[in-house]
């Protein structure tokens, strides 16, 4: 009986009061969907960051009378270290780098590497090991260096550096913002709250008088708040993906993601995440905004 109550008064309430609902819903609206814009910005990011990194090796040389058995020895070595921290080891033969000398250096690989093949061949054996996160890259090239028959490491550290740098920009800004969005949200759905709480002071002293407890007099406009704050999830989940996927069309196609083979995310790879977080802060402002509305009016 009592949630029918408050379901039908929090209803009764959004429509008594559409001006304040209304601005209240476009406000969280505009929030969401700034905080939204943000997030999928923040999500690409990182994505185009794990493909670089992905390919980002550290390449490890080994000295040239190793045998087979220690190269191995070597790779199980490697993999020791942990799959939390390695993600592939690959095997790079002399031939195989040979191979992939000639194809920097272009047509002038012919005369450059010519009698090099066979026996002839001056290229070290190596591995190339990428990494599950790149905030590990130091850590895991200690621990190679130590191992036996390594000759030397190499690594594009600056690139690497660079990269964790820019994910770790990238989570503080999505993080800041996400606070600064929410405390206004709060804020303006509170006090639009405020504005239908005071308008039924004395009816919500006369419930008091004869004996209503506090959470049934709170109900309804937690109900309320729940009401705006789902309906701007809905209407800005709807929004985002439009104006996203017109967008990323564009984007896509840009030749410089082209050039380096780099892909962003549909927005149905992100659409469940964001769902959640946007019906989570809708009911969660609702609540949280109408119970800081009714404080004062609840106070004995």
């Amino acid at each position: 009986m009592s949630s029918t109550y408050f379901i039908s008064e929090g209803f009764k309430n959004v429509f008594k009061n559409k001006k304040a609902s209304m601005a209240s819903l476009l406000t969280m609206f505009c929030a969401m969907f700034i905080f939204g814009i943000v997030f999928v910005i923040g999500e690409n990011a990182n994505s185009v960051v794990e493909q670089v990194s992905s390919s980002q090796g550290i390449q490890v040389f080994m000295n040239t009378e190793a045998t087979d058995e220690q190269m191995e020895v070597l790779e199980s070595s490697i993999w020791a270290l942990g799959t939390d921290k390695i993600s592939t080891v690959s095997f790079v033969s002399k031939q195989e780098a040979l191979e992939s000398m000639k194809e920097s250096f272009g047509e002038d690989s012919q005369w450059i590497f010519e009698g090099y093949e066979g026996e002839n061949n001056i290229f070290p054996v190596s591995y190339i090991v990428t990494l599950t996160n790149l905030s590990y890259t130091k850590e895991v090239e200690d621990a190679i260096l130590k191992m036996e028959n390594v000759n030397k490491i190499t690594s594009s550290n600056e690139t690497i550096d660079t990269l964790i740098k820019i994910a770790n920009g990238v989570k503080i800004a999505v993080s800041v913002i996400f606070v600064l969005l929410l405390v206004m949200a709060v804020t303006i759905i509170a006090n639009t709250i405020k504005l239908t709480v005071h308008s039924r002071r004395k009816e919500i002293s006369i419930m008091k008088y004869v004996g209503a407890t506090n959470s049934f007099i709170r109900g309804p406009f937690m109900i309320e708040g729940i009401i705006i704050g789902v309906v701007s999830a809905a209407l800005t989940l709807l929004g985002l993906a439009t104006v996203y996927d017109l967008v990323i069309e564009k984007v896509a196609q840009s030749s410089v993601l082209q050039t380096m083979g780099l892909l962003l995310l549909d927005f149905s790879e992100m659409v469940q995440v964001i769902g959640i977080i946007f019906l989570g802060l809708g009911i969660g402002i609702g609540i949280v905004g109408s119970s800081i509305s009714m404080k004062k009016y609840l106070e004995v």
